[in-house]
């Protein structure tokens, strides 16, 4: 919120207070007259000892400003003129503000040229540019990321270098064409196991044991098996080649992966076990128990699809969504499933014998399915069913905004990433001259990788929509001519 400005009082004599000193900048080619008693608020800022150089005569205004003009006064700034006009406003209202269209990386350079600290930032500047922080963050890690996978680490030995190239084999499938081949075998014995499994299930392609017993044809099985292997063995190099075995083996997805090969292994060791040391029948339930669990390695597929990856990191961001949802039908089965219990209790033929057997009804109903196995019969329970199925549709569709918008801002800004990083690197590579990329001189200084990264996302931002405004590049011309003047007023607005 903004400040009142000080006012100015005259003195006996009828003179402004201050008004003796001023001092003429011009900014990028807008000129603008300063006051004394205005920049002498805060001295320790680069226009404050302008000011004092001035007063003194001292021989350092060169090094405080770009250019003097001795014949007019005026001091010289090859800075932007529009994050000049925010900077300014410190002088007069004691916090700054960032105008729309202003890049907040540039806008902070701005402030660290004028020995302004970031302090007097406006806090939802400060959480804005927090957030610009964070992707250009974000960027720089994939640049880097995507100049390892190209060239590796040069300082790695032997055993590490050989790590690299099998976990870039393994898990990049866009480094290389013998990568991108894995990727698609692998995607190909997921597909290949699923339909197995599924056809697997259809009584006329099973045969019978010798006690009579259905089971999956032999074919069917050795093509499991095989299926199988290779899970095992690109799980196995993926272990191996793994900088971080730790975080590998507790990340979601190759949990995954081993509930999908934990099964097979186990219900050959359970059948084994059973035919010489217990009932087979016992064997047979914990079996059948196990091959559920292939269902689990559909989601393997999201190891090679982005959108299923952006999903769920969609989700995640929306539990707090999702719990109000469950809240909202948690509260409305109790509360319809009590409602027709009450109601349809005393008809002959109450399909309603417990609350807890209604609570089928009110999902079904709530979620407007409806299968038609518990109705009500009276007229009671179908007002209740009609206002039941209403409050349903509401509680559903309310959160569901929300969840949606989530997805498409997280898929957005992944697009700006990717994009941002990729063109990152073509700037790099034509930068280099050569197109060769140092891979050293990039991981040495983290911060020369942010910041390159800054001026790409910034413009991708705005191409993509995701985030208004134009980078302010520190030393362009700015606006050409023009003269704005000002004075403390009375009046002050953001």
């Amino acid at each position: 919120m903004w400040g009142i400005p000080r006012p100015r009082y005259a003195d006996c004599n009828g003179s402004e207070a201050g008004a003796e000193t001023e001092i003429a900048v011009n900014i990028g080619g807008v000129k603008q007259s300063l006051y004394g008693d205005v920049l002498s608020r805060y001295p320790e800022t680069r226009l404050a000892e302008l000011l004092n150089s001035v007063s003194e005569s001292s021989e350092d205004l060169h090094s405080l400003c770009d250019d003097y003009d001795p014949d007019t006064g005026e001091f010289y700034f090859d800075r932007d003129p529009d994050s000049f006009k925010c900077i300014v406003e410190l002088y007069y209202y004691g916090e700054v503000h960032m105008k729309r269209g202003i890049c907040p990386i540039c806008f902070m350079k701005e402030m660290e040229f004028w020995k302004i600290d970031p302090d007097f930032l406006d806090a939802c500047c400060q959480s804005n540019l927090r957030e610009v922080e964070d992707e250009l963050a974000e960027i720089a890690e994939k640049v880097k990321t995507i100049l390892v996978d190209r060239q590796g680490d040069p300082s790695a030995s032997g055993w590490q270098r050989v790590q690299i190239c099998l976990w870039r084999l393994m898990e990049k499938p866009e480094s290389s064409l013998p990568a991108r081949i894995v990727a698609i075998a692998s995607f190909f014995f997921i597909l290949v196991s699923s339909v197995v499994m599924c056809v697997g299930t259809i009584p006329d392609l099973q045969v019978e044991d010798s006690e009579g017993n259905l089971m999956e044809h032999p074919t069917l099985e050795v093509i499991e098996t095989i299926c199988i292997g290779w899970f095992t063995v690109e799980y196995t190099l993926r272990l191996t080649s793994s900088p971080n075995k730790v975080k590998f083996v507790l990340s979601f997805m190759n949990v995954v992966d081993f509930m999908a090969i934990m099964p097979f292994f186990m219900v050959l060791t359970l059948t084994s076990l059973g035919a010489g040391m217990m009932e087979l029948a016992n064997v047979q339930q914990a079996v059948q128990a196990l091959r559920i669990m292939r269902i689990a390695r559909i989601f393997k597929l999201a190891r090679h699809s982005s959108g299923l990856q952006t999903l769920t990191s969609a989700l995640k961001s929306s539990f707090k969504e999702l719990g109000l949802l469950l809240m909202y039908m948690g509260v409305g089965v109790f509360l319809f499933s009590a409602l027709g219990y009450t109601m349809e209790q005393n008809h002959p033929d109450t399909l309603f014998t417990s609350i807890p057997q209604s609570f089928w009804w009110a999902v079904i109903t709530m979620t407007t399915v409806g299968y038609g196995d518990i109705y009500p019969k009276t007229t009671l329970g179908r007002c209740n069913a009609a206002v039941s199925f209403l409050c349903g549709v509401i509680a559903i569709a309310l959160p569901i905004h929300p969840i949606i918008n989530n997805f498409v801002i997280f898929y957005n800004k992944q697009q700006v990433l990717e994009t941002a990083a990729k063109h990152e690197i073509e700037l790099m590579a034509l930068r280099s001259g050569d197109g060769d990329l140092d891979v050293d001189a990039c991981q040495a200084s983290d911060t020369s990788a942010w910041g390159n990264a800054s001026s790409a996302h910034v413009r991708l931002r705005k191409r993509s929509g995701v985030g208004a405004g134009t980078c302010a590049d520190a030393g362009s011309d700015g606006a050409a001519g023009g003269v704005w003047t000002r004075r403390p007023s009375s009046t002050s607005g953001h």
